[in-house]
């Protein structure tokens, strides 16, 4: 993959089949024609191990394979017009199948009571809910060298699968980058006469990230926009964190912006969508929040967008403001047409106020603004807000409380450190718990805090786990 990567396969995302299928054969044809098989091959395979992580290799790999294979025959010279659609109808049949060696999806069956290009869309729209927390364990340089040696093409193959499944939440850019230098690097150092040495100087491609450990890191923290779980809400969220004394109308259009760069460069193939959008967006970043946070004013020192990017991304949250608590939206607020602008403002300044990770205020917040909205399409609006206002407003409270609770002393202290608190709160607490019932206790609560308790907490897995958390107090 030494160019960049345009690639949209119509089986890894369906929308071009729409636009039609003469349509989505040209650029196929075209991209296989600039990429070369290896490189198209290496792309699909990252493509399809990031659509369906659930799956096995063996299984990814035989659909790379199908494609691959249904592409280079219906893309060579004098090939039958009507290859492209007969084989891809081929491969949605075949998918249906009980033994099918594909990915297996729950959506499966009901695609495959449909026909034609129908069918197709709708095998097309299925994929594997992303994995939040990788699995992945890198080998030592000694165990890359040996599996590399024995088999070079099988390692990149492999590793390609494990990471792209692994670390699908990064944007495609990204990934495809990384695996493309991290195996440059695996074929340089495991033929080098000191490949030990070799390991410790190399480094990714700064002009993709600053360093191996860090790129690891980014593919596991930058959070793309998964079926609409991650908005312009969330941003803004943890801007108005980071810097509450900003202004609303400061923060919003970075929110808006932020999440329309990672929502358009997490499923292109372009290795430079990143490199192209991030300049606009810290050069307004720096230039309307440098001023307010020396924190963030030491960031834009950063000497790349990417790094300035990377610093602000993640940036902790600030001290919150002491402020008056802030009153719900009112019938007014939010039954007109400034209502959008009034969940926004409200939305902000609670952030300001409240110290507790963004996955619990995104929570709070969808569940108690709804429910409000909800009171507008009600024949008696006025009443139904102030019956439900004041209940939302202890439900929001005690929520918020107890997020504090289940995070209180993790970001300021040490994991041992804040692992000893908890174990002492939770003695208090439960003074007749057994010695291995408050062991298992500290062990759960430090594994959530861990997970849930920080900036860029992974959305879906924490929202169940706090439903989980949530219960067990009340419980208690």
């Amino acid at each position: 993959m030494k160019r960049v990567l345009v690639l949209l396969l119509a089986l890894a995302s369906g929308h071009a089949l729409e636009r039609g299928r003469d349509y989505e054969k040209d650029k196929v044809c075209h991209e296989l024609s600039v990429l070369g098989k290896d490189d198209f091959r290496s792309l699909s395979l990252i493509l399809y191990s990031r659509k369906f992580p659930g799956g096995t290799f063996e299984q990814v790999s035989q659909l790379v394979k199908e494609v691959v294979s249904l592409t280079e025959e219906c893309c060579a010279e004098g090939a039958d017009p009507n290859c492209y659609d007969t084989r891809t109808s081929e491969l949605s049949t075949k998918s249906c199948e009980s033994d099918a060696p594909f990915p297996v999806h729950p959506g499966t069956p009901e695609c495959c009571t449909r026909e034609g290009l129908e069918r197709k869309l709708c095998m097309a729209a299925l994929s594997h809910q992303p994995q939040e927390f990788p699995t992945y364990m890198e080998p030592t340089n000694d165990e890359i060298c040996e599996a590399f040696r024995r088999d070079p093409k099988g390692f990149a193959d492999q590793f390609l699968y494990e990471y792209s499944s692994n670390y699908g939440q990064a944007p495609v850019p990204l990934l495809a980058g990384y695996t493309r230098t991290y195996l440059s690097m695996v074929g340089s150092c495991c033929t080098s006469a000191t490949p030990t040495a070799c390991f410790l100087k190399e480094t990714p491609d700064e002009t993709i990230i600053t360093s191996h450990h860090h790129v690891k890191q980014s593919l596991f923290t930058i959070r793309c926009i998964w079926k609409g779980k991650i908005k312009v809400e969330i941003n803004l969220i943890k801007l108005a964190q980071k810097v509450p004394t900003a202004n609303l109308e400061d923060v919003r259009p970075l929110a808006e912006d932020l999440t329309e760069i990672l929502s358009r460069c997490c499923e292109s193939t372009s290795e430079d969508c990143m490199a192209r959008e991030l300049p606009e967006y810290t050069r307004k970043i720096c230039e309307n929040l440098s001023k307010k946070n020396s924190k963030f004013e030491e960031c834009c020192q950063e000497n790349t967008p990417m790094n300035i990017f990377m610093c602000t991304y993640f940036m902790p949250a600030a001290e919150p403001l002491q402020l008056p608590a802030v009153k719900l939206p009112t019938n007014k607020d939010l039954c007109g047409q400034s209502a959008t602008q009034a969940m926004d403002q409200y939305t902000f300044e609670l952030s300001q106020r409240t110290q507790v990770p963004e996955v619990f205020l995104s929570k709070v917040l969808e569940t108690t603004l709804r429910t409000l909205r909800e009171c507008c399409d009600t024949q008696d609006s006025v009443t139904c807000f102030s019956t439900q206002s004041p209940l939302l407003k202890r439900q929001l409270t005690s929520f918020i409380e107890k997020g504090q609770e289940m995070c209180a002393d993790y970001s300021e202290n040490t994991f041992t450190e804040y692992k000893k608190k908890l174990a002492d709160r939770l003695r208090t607490k439960t003074p007749n718990t057994s010695p291995a019932e408050l062991e298992d206790m500290v062990h759960k609560h430090s594994d959530f805090a861990s997970k849930c308790c920080s900036i860029n907490s992974p959305p879906l897995y924490c929202s169940s786990q706090i439903d989980a958390e949530m219960r067990d107090i009340q419980q208690s």
